[in-house]
């Protein structure tokens, strides 16, 4: 069984916020891994904002909820540059606990906006 998440930002948004709120907003959202890859942080955050929205809306969770946060969730390239998921604390228990097998996302950039889409495999009951 496949689920699936998307997610759209804007990324001026991304950009208000970080403005705001400075490092706390980008220690929320990114775990000190993902930190040490950004490059440029308004296209960088937004990405991996979307992505960790729709992978949360993949597994079912959600962010915030189930006791699931941004830093629960990473998002790092492979050797080739593609997105790869890695899921931490309750979203990997909620996820494992569940069948969950392999999540995988998709983010891509267009002008203002940033999208992710996740697609979360389950073993079938």
């Amino acid at each position: 069984m496949i689920q699936s998440g998307v997610d759209i930002v804007k990324i001026a948004r991304i950009e208000r916020m970080t403005r705001r709120f400075g490092d706390r907003f980008i220690a929320r959202v990114l775990n000190e891994t993902e930190r040490m890859e950004m490059s440029d942080t308004a296209h960088y955050l937004a990405g991996r904002f979307a992505a960790k929205e729709a992978v949360a809306k993949a597994i079912g969770t959600g962010v915030w909820r189930c006791g699931v946060s941004f830093t629960d969730l990473e998002i790092r390239r492979d050797k080739r540059g593609r997105p790869q998921v890695t899921l931490y604390g309750a979203a990997k228990d909620i996820f494992e606990s569940e069948g969950g097998r392999r999540v995988s996302v998709s983010i891509s950039h267009d002008g203002e906006y940033a999208v992710a889409f996740a697609a979360a495999e389950y073993m079938k009951p």
